[in-house]
């Protein structure tokens, strides 16, 4: 008892460690507009001393240039728009969440949860569960708020503890935030900040949405093993028999079933429409003058066909349960599902500016470098390399959380730095999103920890943030390790981690 009790007092002390320093830190918004001011002002340090580096792949000489004279200012004001609409993660992710936002707002996404966990045979439930849970991030992160409280009331239904439930559901989608078989909204979030990193060491550089899918579907698989036994054998015994409240979970609906069928056949007809026209030698979907696959039409369109992944059966199914009536109701939703990118639309603003400064500074370049320089000087590379990043990655998400926001911040000095020393964006992004993802279940720093925290009080209204954060913790150490695991093995055999994702520059 003594010594759970230590353990326990550990976590809280931890916790309050993180949350009191992280909660000092500013909201992410101003953390870019800081961080946009203190490039101005190193552009003009920098500028002013001179400083200098030697393009490797080039030869040529990079001088840090001063923002804060005439010219630069001028540069400042007549860019500022510019800069925001042709940010490519913006639209990027606001054409995905139309077809989300409408799938969430319309009742789609709760009725496919549920009706996919319910109707799994006893056995096999958790394994389903947690694969349910990671396949969640393609609804970015509806899963987080929808699945926790669901899954909870089976593992009453089932005479398991509610907490239980509650952490191996959360956890899974928190912590393998980035596996998926499919190809969802977080591929081209991550995507176009990596773009734009790999474009300060090569303008020429192009990829695409779907570089990681090889490695991000095996994951998928290989961490529902892992959440399953930390579940079994590490949470379920540590919170012992149940004896709280209990309620029971709403069937889906004659209704609900009927709209869930259909909305199913209609993403089986645009999946099969999308195979018609790029499966065949000269389908539409392929280059049309190589017919690959690799870089074509069909990967140029990957946004645009998420979108309407989710767009067509969340129509189908929310004219079927009456959550779509008519036009107004379907703008309605529509503009529900948009009211809450707000906050992502002003960090991409702020976000825009601060990279366009650190490109037009040139620091982003000198700093990729001499970074690179240091590494190989240091004689760090290969797998210590990245194994180091996904580490740094990991614990940067306890001050960040935002992935979009981390990503912002790292690409633009790591990608190019890593090109440099000759290994890929793909690889690069790779690395960042698995430690971007196993902190994910144990940051407050997070917005759904708290949530999470809120529906593990009505079980036990006791529950304190190092409770919970015992029940969780587990699950992040357990895939970091899997999945570093994974990473290594990926790297060693040097399989391609996705189309046009190959581990190394072409030299």
């Amino acid at each position: 008892m003594d010594a759970e009790t230590t353990k326990k007092g550990f976590f809280n002390k931890f916790l309050d460690f993180i949350e009191k320093y992280g909660n000092k830190l500013p909201d992410p918004v101003m953390l870019f507009v800081y961080i946009a001011g203190l490039i101005l002002v190193c552009s003009a340090i920098f500028g002013a001393l001179g400083t200098t580096a030697v393009n490797p792949g080039t030869g040529d000489e990079i001088k840090v240039v001063n923002l804060l004279n005439g010219e630069g200012l001028i540069m400042i004001l007549t860019n500022l728009v510019k800069n925001f609409t042709s940010f490519p993660p913006l639209g990027l992710v606001l054409v995905v969440m139309l077809g989300v936002g409408l799938a969430e707002s319309t009742g789609l996404i709760a009725t496919v949860m549920k009706t996919t966990i319910l109707n799994a045979p006893k056995k096999i439930i958790l394994p389903t569960i947690v694969l349910v849970a990671i396949l969640g991030n393609a609804t970015a992160d509806a899963a987080m708020v929808v699945l926790p409280p669901i899954v909870a009331m089976i593992f009453i239904a089932l005479g398991r503890h509610p907490i239980a439930g509650l952490a191996a559901a959360y956890a899974s989608v928190a912590g393998g935030f980035s596996a998926n078989l499919i190809i969802n909204v977080l591929d081209p979030l991550v995507y176009g900040f990596t773009e734009i990193g790999a474009h300060v060491y090569d303008p020429t550089y192009s990829g695409n949405p779907g570089m990681n899918y090889y490695f991000l579907a095996v994951s998928a698989l290989v961490l529902v093993p892992v959440a399953v036994f930390v579940t079994t054998k590490i949470v379920e015994p540590r919170l012992g028999k149940y004896h709280g409240i209990t309620e029971k979970l709403e069937d889906v609906s004659a209704v609900e079933k009927k709209g869930l069928l259909w909305a199913a056949l209609s993403v089986a007809l645009i999946i099969g429409t999308v195979l018609v026209l790029s499966l065949p030698a000269n389908a539409l979907l392929r280059h049309p003058e190589t017919g690959g696959l690799t870089t074509s039409p069909l990967m140029d369109s990957l946004v645009p066909l998420m979108m309407i992944l989710f767009l067509v059966p969340s129509i189908i199914y929310g004219k079927i349960v009456k959550t779509v009536n008519n036009s107004k109701d379907f703008a309605d939703h529509l503009a529900k599902a948009m009211s809450g990118m707000g906050m992502y639309i002003v960090i991409a603003f702020v976000a825009a500016q601060m990279i366009a400064y650190f490109n037009w500074s040139n620091l982003g370049p000198i700093v990729a470098i001499k970074g690179a320089e240091t590494l190989e000087a240091l004689g760090l590379k290969g797998l210590p390399l990245f194994i180091g990043f996904i580490v740094v990655a990991a614990l940067i998400n306890f001050l960040v959380a935002s992935s979009s926001a981390k990503w912002a911040i790292l690409a633009p000095v790591f990608v190019p730095m890593f090109m440099i020393m000759g290994y890929s964006p793909a690889l690069t992004q790779a690395a960042y999103r698995i430690g971007d993802s196993i902190t994910n279940p144990i940051t407050p720093m997070l917005a759904y920890f708290a949530i999470v925290l809120t529906f593990a009080k009505k079980y036990d209204p006791k529950m304190g943030i190092g409770t919970l954060m015992t029940s969780l913790l587990p699950y992040s150490i357990a895939f970091a390790i899997m999945w570093i695991i994974l990473f290594a093995v990926w790297y060693l055999l040097g399989i391609p981690l996705g189309p046009q994702g190959e581990l190394f520059l072409n030299k």
